[in-house]
């Protein structure tokens, strides 16, 4: 993180010491500490801070600063790095220039009308794209005040809620699904909340958090840290993220991708396809090169190398140049979007596409289950790839396989039913709540690398089986191969 984002000085929050220190590397930058009480740091850490921010924040003039102090700083020039997730790879540090977020906030204190009466919520890291700018920069923007909780409680949030008068939620789906598992609440209910705004919001949790938490705006969108376009849902279109009503007035297209090959279709001319209705096809957004407006630049990452992998050129025309997003979107006759997966995510079996975030929808309400997780295996000499669950249950709750079995077969075609499952104790997510496969694919369900329960979907038998050398061989399936992935 240091060495991308070409550091000149480093603030440590006092809860953060003890592993800042255990990287040696650290010490040759200027190092302030940002005090926090509730997580005081040995005396013997904090020897190492001769410089402490909270005491130059108090005695700090509370007039503007000399415009002296900002010349020369432009518009397009970077702000703040937003590391991306890590979902699929290391993280990348995003560039957000001065400019863009900005903007991010005039164009959200309009789209959800805010003023100084509102009150935000902000239960995600600061270092999270919507935290950064859909909160902060609108707050500003409009005047508005922001609770920040250290880290989301489902126990304490309608409680927060009440206590602070709290107005706008800024949520990902699992957060949802989260407060909705919880048992109900006096708290919950008359609560104060008048909109709330995110992505990750499925169909089925947008219509049990309404009909259960009440009736409100949800400005379901989507989007990405980097992107240079994104969608947002205006009219509560349930399961949407949003309308685009001209797509000759904006620089979202869809392409068209090969089921079989899972790349990108080529018409006559060797130019890519934008999707008909319907058609899932990969979000990109049209590259603007202008000097008079932001709108629908990119503007990458710190590394070059990054920054040139996320672009495809030649698209629909020579010379032309798109942000490629890597998530697979579709949309109706009336222009209606929905997020599908992410390009990756979505694997083969028996012929078929299955793709993890519908399989993952599809199973979340399972009686007792806090977290679901889909992801594809390797599974030798069988094609594609073998859909795998990780499955953790609500405290008290103890997974049954065969009612799984039985739920499983009701909602799921044959092909995108899960052939293992793996039942664990925590979620394997990211801080962003974005959940994490990688580690996941490579352990496969070969059981001697984890220490979950591991299952066996087993048709003679009607249930999920438990592991074992017999279940594989009469579900004619061979054993994890190390290397698979």
């Amino acid at each position: 993180v240091l060495q991308a984002t070409n550091t000149k000085i480093v603030l440590v929050g006092e809860e953060c010491i003890e592993p800042f220190l255990e990287t040696p590397e650290t010490k040759q930058w200027p190092q302030w500490l940002i005090p926090d009480t509730e997580n005081p740091a040995s005396a013997a850490d904090l020897a190492g801070f001769d410089n402490e921010i909270a005491g130059q924040v108090d005695s700090a003039a509370t007039s503007s600063p000399d415009p002296a102090l900002r010349e020369g700083i432009r518009a397009e020039d970077d702000m703040l790095y937003i590391f991306t997730s890590g979902t699929t790879g290391l993280p990348k540090a995003a560039r957000y220039s001065h400019m863009r977020w900005m903007s991010s906030g005039d164009v959200m204190e309009v789209t959800l009308d805010t003023s100084g009466d509102d009150v935000f919520y902000c239960c995600l890291p600061l270092y999270h794209g919507a935290a950064a700018t859909s909160v902060v920069s609108t707050a500003l923007s409009s005047g508005a005040s922001i609770v920040i909780r250290r880290k989301f409680s489902a126990s304490r949030f309608w409680s927060d809620v009440r206590t602070h008068g709290v107005t706008i939620f800024q949520y990902v789906g699992e957060i949802c699904r989260y407060l909705l598992n919880r048992p109900e609440s006096t708290e919950e209910k008359n609560n104060s909340l008048r909109c709330m705004l995110g992505a990750g919001l499925t169909s089925d949790t947008w219509q049990r958090w309404v009909k259960r938490f009440g009736q409100l705006d949800v400005y379901e969108g989507w989007g990405a840290t980097e992107a240079n376009t994104a969608t947002i849902n205006l009219d509560n279109y349930v399961g949407s993220c949003g309308r685009i009503s001209d797509w000759n007035k904006t620089n979202l297209r869809l392409l068209r991708i090969d089921e079989e090959t899972q790349t990108h279709v080529r018409d006559e001319n060797g130019f890519y396809v934008h999707c008909e209705p319907g058609e899932v096809g990969e979000a990109v957004g049209f590259i603007v090169d202008s000097q008079v407006t932001g709108a629908g630049r990119f503007e990458g990452y710190t590394s070059t190398e990054a920054t040139e992998s996320k672009i495809l050129r030649d698209v629909f025309q020579k010379g032309d140049a798109w942000w490629s997003s890597g998530d697979l979107l579709r949309y109706d006759a009336n222009g209606y979007c929905y997020f599908v997966d992410r390009v990756g995510d979505t694997f083969r079996w028996k012929s078929e596409n299955v793709s993890t975030q519908e399989v993952a929808t599809e199973l979340g309400d399972f009686p007792g289950m806090e977290f679901i997780n889909i992801y594809g295996v390797t599974v030798p000499e069988n094609e594609g790839r073998a859909g795998m669950a990780l499955v953790v249950m609500q405290q008290g709750c103890k997974f049954d396989p065969q009612a799984f079995y039985q739920f499983v077969s009701e909602r799921l075609p044959h092909y995108a039913r899960p052939v293992f499952v793996r039942v664990g104790s925590q979620a394997d997510m990211t801080t962003t709540f974005k959940h994490r496969k990688i580690d996941l694919q490579k352990q496969g369900y070969d059981p001697k690398r984890f220490a979950d329960t591991l299952y066996i979907k087993d048709d003679s038998m009607e249930t999920y089986s438990g592991y074992s050398d017999e279940v594989l061989a009469r579900n004619a399936l061979l054993a994890f191969v190390d290397g698979d992935a």
